[in-house]
Parts: C-alpha cells; sequence; structure tokens
C-alpha cells in the first residue's frame, strides 16, 4: 500500500474555490439537464442532484484521478466531479454517438472509466458492491488506488449494503463507503423506514470506523474522505462517510413531492451548499466577488458549447447496437 506521500493535505484557502467552482459546475448543468428535459430534448428518466452538490465535490476533490468511484442513481454530479468531460456527458444524456457510453447508457448507467468513473447504477444499493470489487482488484493488483462508494440512505437498508461492508472489513479492503443521507428513498422518508437516525451506526458491526458530517459543507465533507483515504492507501482498510445533506428537486424531473411540506423544503434551501461556501468565502475576502462572477461567466459558455456539442452530434447507427455488448 502507499505511504505517507500520497496523502492529501487539509484543504487550504485557494482550493475552496475550486471546490465551490466544482459546485457551480454540477448546479448548472443540472440546472441545464432539467430545462432540456422539460422541453422534451432528452430521452428517458433523469434524477438531479441539485442541493446535494457538495458531497460530490467535496468527496472527489480528496480522491485522485486513477481512483475509482461508483454511484447511483442520481450521478450526474459524481461524474462531473470526478473529472469527466461536461461535453461528452451531455451528450450521452442526449444519447448521442459522441458520449461517454457512446449513447448507450443515457442519465441513469452514465460512466467514464477515464477518470476512475465506473458508473452509476439503476439498482438501489448495485454500486457498493462494484466499489467493494474493484478495491479487492486494487488490493490483490498491489496499486496505491483507492475506491469510494457514493450510495443513499435507501441503499443503507438492502442487503448489498451489508455485504459489501463485511466483504471490506474482513479484507481490510481499500474503499470507502459515503453515504449521502437526502433524507429519502425515492419518496419515502428516512424516518418511517430506518430504524437508526444515522447510518454510520451500523458500521460498528463490521468493526468499520465511521463518522457523520454535514453534507452540505463542501469542506467537511472534503475533510472527512481524506481522512478516511489516508486509512484506505496506507492500508488500514475501509472506512463509513455519512453526509447528511438533502435533494432540493424531487425523486426526478415531474416529480409532484406531495410527500414532503413546504417548510422542510425551506429549511433546506437556506442551506444551499453553493450560497454556504460562497458566503465562507466573501467574509474572508469581499474581493473575491469578481473571481467568482468570472467563474460563472466561465461555467455558463462551458455549458453552452456542451449542449452545442451533443445537439449536432450523430445518433448512434443502428449497425452498432451489439457493439460493446457481452454476449454468451
Amino acid at each position: 500500500m502507499a505511504t505517507g506521500g500520497d496523502l492529501l493535505p487539509p484543504l487550504a484557502p485557494v482550493a475552496r474555490i475550486t471546490l465551490w467552482h466544482t459546485m457551480l459546475r454540477i448546479r448548472r448543468f443540472e440546472e441545464t439537464v432539467e430545462r432540456l428535459f422539460l422541453a422534451g430534448e432528452l430521452p428517458g428518466f433523469v434524477h438531479l442532484c441539485i442541493g446535494q452538490e457538495a458531497t460530490a465535490a467535496g468527496a472527489c476533490a480528496a480522491l485522485r484521478i486513477d481512483d475509482y468511484i461508483t454511484s447511483t442513481h442520481r450521478g450526474h454530479g459524481h461524474t462531473l466531479a470526478k473529472g469527466a468531460d461536461p461535453a461528452r456527458m451531455m451528450a450521452e444524456l442526449f444519447g448521442k454517438a459522441t458520449g461517454v457510453c457512446r449513447g448507450r447508457g443515457g442519465s441513469m448507467h452514465i460512466a467514464d472509466f477515464s477518470v476512475g468513473m465506473l458508473g452509476a447504477n439503476g439498482i438501489v444499493a448495485g454500486g457498493l458492491g462494484l466499489a467493494a470489487g474493484a478495491a479487492m482488484s486494487i488490493k490483490l493488483r498491489g496499486t496505491a488506488q483507492v475506491a469510494l462508494a457514493f450510495f443513499g440512505d435507501g441503499a443503507a437498508n438492502r442487503g448489498p449494503f451489508h455485504e459489501s461492508l463485511n466483504w471490506a472489513a474482513v479484507y481490510r479492503l481499500p474503499v470507502i463507503f459515503l453515504c449521502e443521507h437526502n433524507q429519502y428513498a425515492s419518496t419515502t422518508s428516512a424516518r418511517s423506514l430506518t430504524a437508526v437516525e444515522d447510518i454510520a451506526d451500523r458500521a460498528v458491526a463490521y468493526a468499520i470506523p465511521s463518522v457523520v458530517v454535514d453534507g452540505n459543507d463542501a469542506e467537511a465533507v472534503y475533510e472527512a474522505t481524506r481522512v478516511a483515504v489516508e486509512r484506505a492507501r496506507s492500508g488500514e482498510g475501509p472506512s463509513l462517510v455519512e453526509c447528511k445533506t438533502y435533494r432540493l428537486r424531487g425523486h426526478y424531473v415531474g416529480d409532484p413531492t406531495t410527500y414532503r411540506d413546504r417548510e422542510e423544503l425551506e429549511r433546506w434551501r437556506a442551506r444551499d451548499p453553493l450560497l454556504l461556501l460562497e458566503y465562507r468565502l466573501l467574509q474572508e475576502d469581499p474581493t473575491r466577488a469578481e473571481e467568482l462572477q468570472r467563474l460563472r461567466a466561465a461555467v455558463e459558455a462551458e455549458l453552452e458549447a456542451a449542449v452545442a456539442f451533443a445537439r449536432t452530434s450523430p445518433l448512434p447507427e443502428a449497425a452498432s447496437a451489439l457493439e460493446y455488448a457481452f454476449i454468451g
């Protein structure tokens, strides 16, 4: 396993702006996707992570490009934070041949192996075993990588959660299990189906260290993930990081969200992760406002180019339908 030379330092002040920039890119990507989907330009279903940007940005900032992540059906933010090209991501959502999965994955199965993003997953808890498997591969190959599985509170109530934690603990695998506890499994409140308040409490059954952090504080997510990554790279095995957060949109685009009340939504809107970090940055140095505005303009230009690329890209050829498929 790797030594301390591979470990990351605590977040430097200059890196906070990079963290905010990543969250802004995710937010604007998702808002653009929402608009395009409602306009009828995107096929399939779309699940947005608006409100959860801090978990993706903070966690992926603690990883290297050759580290692995697995995701959920709400995976655009993870993919973008891990380093995927937004233009090719957008093309994938359009189902185009230039997409990161050549138009075959779409929103719920988006992946980009070139940056270690092993895939979003339409199966709840589906990414946990994949991350444990990737970590086993790392251990067998003796490389200095780590794997990180993003999953939700609903996934923690499924068998693969327990199977993956047990496997990782037994073999001391270099894997971080990161729970995005956004209070709802699809349309079901965690309060009604989860016996414990903190998913992190379950880690003790597998002798895995765990921590609960404010999932809307990107710096807190980064720091908790950084510590877990240090443990994994040093051969100390898996960790569980639980991030308390909230999605500001429904389960899917078009979800009427009748299962939650307005007061709850407004409480979480007041803790918007982008606004929290922006406030902190400007409190420290008001002159940063100009730099943040430049970044906003750059993000808008980037997304405009991404949509143009996606719209003008070709659809996959019908004759290529079975390419990249494994047929037994």
